[in-house]
């Protein structure tokens, strides 16, 4: 991995929700101190206090450092000279604004898990606030983080295939093929928002396509369905795609595809050839030029580019997947956090950012607004 060469002290992170008991904290925690360049210092990790003062001794942070109040922790963390530099939001949807916003106020840049918000107005919201406070806000579509997607879009961005006419994305998975357990928080509208899987992982692909191809999503029509008994929210959903250079794309979004784990792809095609990639088999992007045989670019080996180089860890054949992608965000975040700090130019590193979470959202409710609406194409505007 290609490491930036101007001085780069640890900075203080924190984190609100994500105790134990869940995976995403974990994730989170792991991530952010896989290089060394955060601490995790402070957190209120749970709404229940037993278990946010478990999970702030495991996680070694001091007792007086562990909150079991956002607000609480927002006011006293800037307070404190050793305050955090940033806080990691790893709480349900309905929740991210509120905290978000408190830290925001207090003057402390923001990472949030996705969906940014449950409403276009509140994600315009802390767009607005985090720009006026002039802070970092990053949006964790941790798969941007993958080398060989990197790849894919500097080999899009640098015309290897041309004009993009077609692409496609699916993300399948099987966690909800059953009946929801009752504390699902995920099928409770009240806790989740409005949307299902388009804003739990459908929010993930449209952000990879758009990442990917360099191309945005300009209007779409939309198919949801609640298929299995007992879901509250959709557990499925096709989406056509039109895009503003003229492609044509599908989204198929599904979290009752028996068999199918974790299963995020794409496939983009252009004038000269195309390009095909799998998040269960990171390391391998598929190219296929214009007649020509299909080449399988692999992370570390022979052909790969700068950009997957910058944020390849491991030597050419090793694993590498999910925790170290989700380390090059949070590396990336770093760079940006300490350039604000020290007032030196912000890098150039494409982490997603409170404007692509806001355009998720956007993206949610036009999935909604055209499948209430017999799924006739609704524009997806810019935030």
């Amino acid at each position: 991995m290609t490491l930036a060469v101007w001085p780069r002290p640890r900075l203080r992170l924190g984190m609100v929700g994500g105790g134990l008991g869940g995976n995403i904290g974990t994730s989170h925690r792991t991530a952010a101190l896989m290089d060394g360049r955060w601490d995790l210092v402070a957190g209120a990790l749970s709404r229940d206090a037993d278990r946010a003062r478990a999970s702030a001794a495991a996680w070694q942070i001091a007792p007086d450092r562990a909150y079991t109040d956002h607000a609480a922790m927002a006011e006293a963390e800037a307070a404190r000279p050793d305050g955090i530099d940033a806080v990691t939001i790893c709480t349900p949807n309905s929740s991210h604004h509120p905290i978000a916003m408190a830290f925001l106020a207090a003057g402390i840049h923001v990472i949030c898990d996705k969906p940014l918000t449950v409403s276009p107005a509140l994600a315009d919201e802390l767009l607005a606030a985090a720009r006026v406070r002039g802070r970092v806000f990053a949006v964790t579509h941790t798969y941007s983080g993958y080398p060989m997607v990197r790849m894919a879009r500097e080999m899009i961005a640098a015309g290897e295939l041309g004009t993009v006419r077609s692409c496609a994305v699916e993300y399948a998975s099987q966690y909800q093929a059953e009946p929801a357990e009752p504390d699902d928080w995920q099928n409770d509208p009240a806790v989740s928002g409005p949307l299902g899987i388009v804003a739990g992982t459908g929010t993930h692909a449209h952000h990879l396509i758009e990442f990917v191809t360099g191309a945005r999503v300009v209007e779409l029509s939309a198919d949801l369905a609640t298929l299995v008994p007992g879901h509250r929210l959709e557990d499925h959903a096709t989406m056509h795609l039109r895009f503003d250079n003229g492609a044509r794309g599908y989204l198929w979004n599904t979290t009752i595809a028996c068999g199918n784990e974790n299963g995020l792809a794409f496939r983009v095609y252009g004038e000269k050839g195309g390009l095909a990639w799998r998040q269960e088999h990171p390391n391998h992007l598929f190219h296929s030029p214009l007649r020509a045989p299909t080449r399988i670019l692999t992370r570390g080996g022979f052909g790969a580019g700068p950009a997957a180089e910058a944020v390849s860890r491991v030597p050419a054949g090793h694993p590498e997947g999910y925790l170290e992608a989700f380390a090059n965000l949070y590396a990336e975040i770093a760079d940006a956090v300490l350039a604000a700090k020290t007032g030196a130019p912000p890098p150039a590193a494409p982490f997603p950012t409170v404007e692509d979470g806001a355009r998720g959202v956007r993206f949610m409710f036009a999935a909604r607004a055209s499948a209430k609406e017999g799924s006739r194409f609704v524009a997806l505007d810019n935030p």
